[in-house]
């Protein structure tokens, strides 16, 4: 499940010999997620990266772009919602992984909405097909004690999940055999424990573990001392041995491989992950951290990405935290430009939402029209930090509100100033085949075009939803 990277000068004579050059990225800044953007995985298919970051709240949502910079404006989609009381909360370190046509999201989560509970276990669902955005149902739970930060990795050809337990009085790296991508086939056994002082700041933690892998060797990335403090980091186990499951056969470096950095401004980097360039010739870290060293471990810390480059003796170098803010290249063979805003097109009709008129005045009405360059058809989508965000129009800068806060099915779509009230704020949920359920975060009502018309004008409105195209609406680049 572990992806290979390829090295660059196999990467760039494949490109001249096709006569090409590589391509010019678009340039981004840190971060690149500044809401809920803990605990970051990014993984790259087929033309875009997806994004999924901890929620502290019931449901997991997933960001899509063609660029890294795009992700900082793309959607937060709602591709999960917890579905029992044993697992409805609280959801952390979410992981996307793909094998044998379907994706794998391993999260935690627990029974309490309060922080840090004593509930919260391992599990992994299954998407439909390979679609990264799903819909996905539940598939399993992985473990019966108390465990954080699973991931997954093919060594030596067998399937391993990887997580963080307590043990001995202190947070450990833990691993196991897995028959499947869903079934723990044999016990966990500790492969890493806190030794060193750089691993106890706060209190002595092993956790995040990542696998990265690159000619044949298998190194384990993790996250060491208190989340809450500034000291956050990370450190590195090299497989020496032959037995992943033995704490003998990994090899821990005595210095950390990527910590603070208060020139600048970067405080607590951890709990990563790690992705290619689209054009395989970069290997790239995502993590999260904070803006200062008072900063704790909750919604404060954003998601941030960077090259890194490897050593001679074929270990990682992961380099240092580079400031938030500056401008970066992207990562190789992307498009030379992010989008920074959204069409809204119906799946019956085949028509745009849009605001009647390009009108700027408060009260004009949405509708559907045909699909062009009008900015009145174009929406900025801009997260609201509790898993809603504000469709903002390009053309007047005002946002989709329901009229009055009604909660009437039939109650009219229109523009308005922005009043930061929940009738203006709406989950997008995934339906299937890349298509979303608009979800107003007041009465739980979806934007739905009046009798199914397909003629330019139609009005939208909300309705209870009843599973129909006419109320599914796809969000594409504008």
């Amino acid at each position: 499940m572990a992806r290979r990277l390829l090295t660059l000068p196999a990467a760039l004579l494949l490109a001249l010999s096709l006569g090409q050059s590589p391509a010019s990225a678009a340039t981004f800044t840190n971060p690149v997620k500044a809401v809920k953007g803990a605990d970051p995985w990014i993984t790259y298919h087929d033309g875009n990266y997806y994004l999924v970051t901890t929620s502290w709240s019931s449901v997991i949502t997933m960001r899509r772009s063609a660029t890294l910079a795009g992700l900082a404006t793309a959607p937060s989609v709602q591709v999960w919602q917890g579905d029992a009381a044993s697992r409805c909360c609280n959801i952390w370190a979410p992981e996307l992984h793909y094998s044998g046509g379907h994706w794998y999201l391993y999260y935690v989560a627990g029974q309490n909405v309060s922080d840090y509970v004593p509930t919260q276990r391992t599990y992994v669902l299954e998407s439909a097909g390979a679609d990264p955005t799903g819909p996905y149902t539940y598939k399993s739970r992985l473990n019966s004690a108390w465990m954080l930060d699973p991931t997954v990795a093919s060594v030596n050809g067998s399937l391993y999940l990887f997580g963080s337990a307590s043990g001995g009085g202190t947070q450990n790296i833990v691993a196991a055999r897995m028959s499947n991508p869903y079934t723990v086939s044999g016990s966990f056994s500790t492969i890493s424990t806190p030794v060193h002082s750089w691993e106890k700041s706060g209190s002595p933690v092993n956790e995040g573990p990542e696998i990265l892998q690159r000619n044949g060797r298998t190194y384990l990335v993790y996250s060491a001392s208190g989340c809450w403090t500034a000291d956050y980091k990370l450190g590195q186990l090299a497989l020496t041995g032959p037995d992943p499951l033995a704490a003998s056969s990994w090899t821990k470096k005595t210095t950390p491989v990527f910590q603070r950095n208060d020139a600048a401004g970067v405080y607590g980097p951890g709990h990563n992950g790690f992705f290619t360039s689209p054009d395989g010739t970069e290997s790239w870290i995502v993590y999260h951290a904070n803006d200062s060293a008072s900063e704790g471990c909750d919604n404060g810390r954003t998601t941030r990405a960077q090259k890194f480059t490897w050593n001679a003796d074929g270990s990682p170098n992961l380099g240092t935290p580079v400031a938030p803010g500056a401008a970066l290249p992207g990562p190789s063979g992307e498009p030379s430009s992010a989008a920074t805003a959204y069409t809204l097109t119906n799946r019956n009709s085949g028509k745009c939402l849009g605001v009647e008129g390009s009108s700027t005045a408060d009260g004009a009405d949405v509708r559907q029209y045909t699909c062009g360059g009008g900015n009145n058809l174009k929406w900025r989508v801009q997260d609201q930090g509790d898993d809603t965000s504000r469709l903002v129009n390009v053309a007047s800068g005002k946002v989709l509100d329901t009229a009055d806060c009604s909660s009437a099915d039939g109650a009219d779509l229109r523009q308005w100033s922005w009043l930061d009230n929940t009738c203006q704020r709406f989950r997008f949920v995934v339906t299937d085949g890349g298509f979303v359920r608009v979800v107003n975060q007041a009465v739980g009502k979806v934007a739905d075009v009046a009798d199914c018309s397909t003629a330019d004008g139609a009005d939208v409105r909300q309705w209870t939803w009843l599973g129909n195209t006419c109320q599914q609406w796809r969000l594409t680049p504008a």
